[in-house]
């Protein structure tokens, strides 16, 4: 708990708020209770999301929602999306890794889900499972490198070697989805990034 405490607050210290639950049924109930029905709401890939039940639960028809994970669509429609995702009122995704000084660390294949968190839509709402939490930024790209991104690349069928062996090997195929990085160390405006920390392992 000490490991869980000391990342709230070095979150909130840096301008990011944190909400901290037990469950996922809570984690659901926290992240709705933030998007009003109505409202533009941008995707980041997140299975972290699709595991609490809030994909769905977006999907029920209460919003409008840029789903570039919609089936039948083609590539210039999800390429569409994830654009105006870049602009919606809400944008929700779940991180890589939590640094315990409150750094939010993540590697992107397109950009958008990093992008979004960066910069565009108004409020941005990342859930994470405490299995994301990490020392450092060292720390948080050694998960990326040996956890997030291999399991990743498995999940989405990437034609990657690291998909195959379960090792990263720095690779230059084509597929790679290990091609934008970023650290978001602090916010300027506090509170456009809210984490719902969850006391549980969830996602990758």
């Amino acid at each position: 708990m000490d490991e869980i405490q000391k990342t709230i607050e070095a979150l909130q210290a840096n301008n990011i708020e944190c909400v901290f639950v037990q469950n996922k049924q809570e984690a659901l109930k926290k992240a709705l209770e933030m998007i009003p029905v109505g409202a533009t709401v941008g995707l980041g890939g997140s299975v972290t999301v699709e595991q609490i039940g809030l994909l769905a639960e977006l999907r029920s028809g209460k919003y409008t929602v840029y789903d570039q994970y919609e089936s039948g669509i083609d590539m210039e429609e999800n390429m569409r999306r994830r654009r105006a995702g870049l602009t919606a009122h809400y944008f929700v995704t779940g991180t890589n890794a939590v640094t315990m000084d409150g750094q939010l660390v993540n590697v992107d294949g397109l950009g958008n889900r990093v992008a979004a968190q960066a910069f565009g839509p108004e409020k941005v709402i990342l859930v994470a499972g405490k299995n994301k939490i990490v020392k450092d930024v060292h720390e948080a790209f050694d998960r990326l490198e040996k956890i997030a991104a291999p399991i990743n690349a498995k999940r989405v069928n990437a034609a990657t070697p690291c998909a195959d062996t379960g090792v990263c090997i720095d690779c230059d195929s084509p597929a790679r989805i290990c091609n934008i990085y970023t650290i978001i160390r602090r916010m300027m405006i506090p509170g456009r990034i809210t984490v719902i920390l969850v006391n549980d392992s969830l996602g990758f």
